[in-house]
């Protein structure tokens, strides 16, 4: 019979046996360290609410002293990085539509020779504003920019224009949510969060669940080739996929008010690659992982990195560049920009098209190491 008092001894033996448990269970391990050391990585040094160095496009329509002070200013500041000129209103547009320019900076002609005659010309400014967190304080930046800017060139006749608050009329256009109104940026962004979390899940439940259940011995020795069992596991989910996008794209509109100035077929083809990218990494780990802890914790894994680098929660050119380059990775950085880019303004095939064959060359790559570990478990 067993002593009903504590035992010193018998706590000292589940201690040990737990211990012995945790050190052969070597992934779980693993996570345990690795997570919290992640977590620090990308928030000690990856994370930045505050953007510096966007993207910027100048259109000049003349060129003198003072527009080249201006372009000097906008170099130096901490905020704008001048990457190239447009020659036209429409070149802007598509610029700024593909995300190739946070900023387009507009100088008209007869520029300067209104701002010798004191009549503070206008200086139009047109920043993406899909992600308000990202712009606001560059705007700011920017209206403060102006103010001193033309200094060195005010000068003996023109010292006089020195003492006003503003020599020019900045005039700023947020383009594509020009209230700045955050859950346009927040909502459609969701879309891909829970479309990542809940595919990459249950997927990867998938094979680790018939390993539990004693079934998986009946499904390999069904005449099926790996490829028939991951698209039969997968094709399922991709219905249940639409159903959640039905649901928050009404729940956006009704709700929210979040526009639907693109194409919704269009963002229906860019839904089934990107539920396809996260059902086969789901299916991929569920083939590594021996129980579905382990399957789920792959996940988190996955997800974690995810949703901190791909721009949903801090601005994506807030980052580091080595941080920018792991968050090109993830499949759900490309599809932000695609729903934000068909939802917010409109965009169509040639402008997303450069953020689609990422999610199109990941599917392949993640497709192909299933298979490859998918075949491993049938020797």
């Amino acid at each position: 019979m067993t002593s009903s008092g504590f035992s010193w001894s018998r706590l000292m033996a589940v201690m040990v046996k737990e211990v012995i448990q945790m050190r052969r269970d070597r992934l779980t391990f693993a996570m345990m360290v690795l997570v919290p050391l992640l977590q620090l990585v990308l928030f000690g040094y990856a994370i930045n609410s505050d953007p510096k160095t966007l993207p910027t496009l100048v259109n000049l329509q003349e060129t003198g002293p003072f527009t080249r002070a201006l372009v000097a200013g906008l170099r130096n500041s901490s905020y704008f990085r001048v990457v190239g000129e447009v020659r036209s209103e429409a070149e802007a547009e598509r610029r700024l539509a593909t995300g190739d320019a946070q900023f387009v900076v507009t100088i008209p002609a007869g520029f300067e020779a209104a701002l010798v005659r004191g009549e503070r010309p206008a200086l139009l400014l047109e920043a993406d504003a899909t992600d308000p967190a990202s712009a606001s304080n560059a705007v700011a930046a920017a209206a403060a920019l102006v103010r001193t800017v033309f200094d060195a060139e005010l000068t003996g006749p023109l010292s006089h224009l020195r003492g006003r608050p503003d020599p020019i009329d900045l005039r700023v256009h947020r383009r594509y949510n020009p209230e700045g109104i955050s859950q346009y940026n927040i909502v459609p962004g969701l879309m891909g969060v829970i479309l990542t979390m809940t595919m990459v899940m249950m997927t990867a439940l998938a094979v680790t669940r018939e390993r539990e259940r004693g079934t998986m011995e009946n499904l390999l020795a069904m005449p099926v080739r790996p490829m028939e069992v991951m698209v039969g596991k997968i094709l399922p989910y991709i219905g249940l996929g639409y159903v959640q996008v039905v649901v928050i794209v009404a729940s956006g509109r009704w709700l929210f008010g979040v526009p639907l100035m693109g194409s919704l077929t269009l963002l229906s083809l860019a839904l089934l690659l990107f539920i396809a990218s996260n059902l086969t990494v789901g299916f991929t780990f569920s083939t590594v992982a021996k129980n579905q802890l382990q399957a789920m914790q792959m996940s988190f894994f996955f997800f974690l990195p995810s949703i901190l680098l791909s721009g949903f929660m801090f601005p994506f050119r807030g980052m580091p560049v080595w941080a920018q380059w792991i968050g090109e990775v993830f499949p759900l950085t490309h599809f932000l920009r695609v729903v934000r880019g068909i939802l917010l303004k409109g965009n169509g095939v040639a402008e997303i098209w450069p953020e689609m064959w990422p999610i199109i060359a990941f599917v392949v790559a993640s497709a192909l190491l299933a298979m490859k570990q998918y075949r491993q478990t049938l020797d």
